[in-house]
């Protein structure tokens, strides 16, 4: 299958195809995560809570490295210039923000969410349907004409044939008008292995360095070279072949909570009515993972912004992010798949719809008032566990571990 070309004249189109890869990294990585927290812990047979284990082990895995990808995209933006973007549109994209063939949905782990995955992690070439439900609903895109000075979308059917698109459009730019031209950001604003413990990491300067990163990217995601038994697609698909054998085992074996992506209220940029929680106690639940994962979305936003941030102050930055992740969000989320969605959802229980309330971007360059805001709004959150659901375990343990990075974020600033 020969994917339509993808046309970079100018430093915008970079940008905003970079914006599109951000914005879809993004919400892939939230769908892994909403899969992984809905796996059960109990209701099993040994061989199947093992196998249910090793699938959070592995969905687990797959989303930090989402979010590896995030911040390498986010690398590439601030070296041609350009802001790093954390705002997303919101649950569920079906037309409209990227090509019709890509959209994107939060589902508990099943069969509809492993397909979906694996149609997402496709290798550029290769033909996969996507699970029932994800139809084209638009005809893609024309392609973008020669002279074109706006940038707007392009068709794209895989995510790697996006960055190799992106490739070679740095390539040409800098045959066209220079390598120092087109990588004029501030190597200070690079993310680096050293500070996010991440040896994969690579600090965004020069085209050699652009390549390695997107190379990174496509590596994990679809494999090199057709090599994808160790990338994304191949793990999926080893988790998918498992899956099916216990199901042909026991078509009872149900290993997730029918967890919904539900939101505290309609979506700003939704026009389809989405499912609300109903349920008073699941509520204040999903409302504290939104305010977990909006700060870690701040946290990651002034990094990546920041201005005259001492390397302690960006080492706090970053730990708090990965502490709200892991310490905060991620149990949050995890209990928020075990509670009634509401009298409205018979049957199913309520998941986190990593809701954006507004488009994220009202942020300033100025250090003071940047962490003056940061840090209320995570007072904010471990106030607000400690006054909701305080006989739950999970959210005293979230509220005191938010605590702690309120009280660094105090000391840092």
């Amino acid at each position: 299958m020969t994917e339509p070309p993808i046309v970079i004249e100018h430093r915008e189109h970079v940008w905003y195809l970079l914006a599109q890869a951000s914005q879809l990294e993004h919400m892939i990585m939230c769908q892994y995560l909403f899969a992984e927290f809905s796996l059960k812990t109990e209701g099993l047979t040994e061989e199947q809570q093992a196998a249910v284990e090793r699938w959070r082990a592995e969905l687990h895995g797959i989303a930090v490295q989402e979010m590896l990808h995030l911040a390498l995209v986010a690398n590439l933006m601030s070296a041609i210039g350009a802001a790093p973007i954390f705002g997303r549109p919101n649950f569920p994209q079906a037309c409209g923000v990227f090509p019709p063939s890509v959209q994107l949905r939060l589902l508990p782990f099943g069969e509809d969410a492993l397909t979906h995955f694996l149609f997402l992690e496709r290798p550029e070439g290769m033909q996969r349907a996507d699970a029932a439900g994800f139809i084209s609903c638009e005809l893609p895109p024309e392609p973008v004409a020669p002279g074109e000075i706006f940038p707007r979308v392009q068709d794209f059917e895989t995510v790697g044939h996006l960055y190799r698109g992106i490739q070679d459009g740095l390539t040409a730019l800098v045959a066209a008008v220079g390598e120092e031209q087109v990588f004029c950001g501030s190597p200070k604003a690079q993310a680096t292995p050293e500070l996010f413990r991440w040896p994969e990491m690579v600090a965004v300067t020069d085209l050699k360095s652009a390549r390695a990163a997107i190379e990174e990217i496509i590596e994990q995601g679809e494999g090199a070279q057709g090599d994808w038994k160790e990338a994304h697609y191949g793990r999926f698909l080893k988790i998918w072949e498992e899956y099916t054998a216990l199901r042909a085992a026991d078509p009872s074996f149900e290993p997730a909570h029918p967890a919904l992506g539900a939101f505290t209220r309609q979506p700003f940029d939704v026009q389809e009515p989405q499912p609300i929680i109903g349920d008073a106690d699941t509520l204040a639940l999903a409302e504290l993972c939104n305010l977990a994962y909006e700060a870690i979305l701040w946290m990651l936003t002034r990094f990546f912004t920041h201005t005259d941030e001492t390397q302690e102050q960006l080492e706090t930055l970053v730990g708090g992010a990965i502490t709200m992740m892991a310490g905060v969000l991620r149990p949050l989320g995890t209990a928020l798949t075990r509670r009634p969605a509401g009298p409205a959802h018979e049957g199913r229980t309520a998941g986190p719809a990593f809701e954006m309330y507004y488009p994220l971007g009202n942020v300033v360059p100025w250090r003071d008032a940047a962490w003056t805001v940061l840090c209320e709004r995570v007072h904010q959150i471990a106030t607000r566990c400690g006054e909701h659901l305080t006989d739950d375990p999970v959210v005293k343990a979230a509220a005191a571990r938010a605590a702690a990075v309120a009280a660094s974020l105090d000391a840092a600033r």
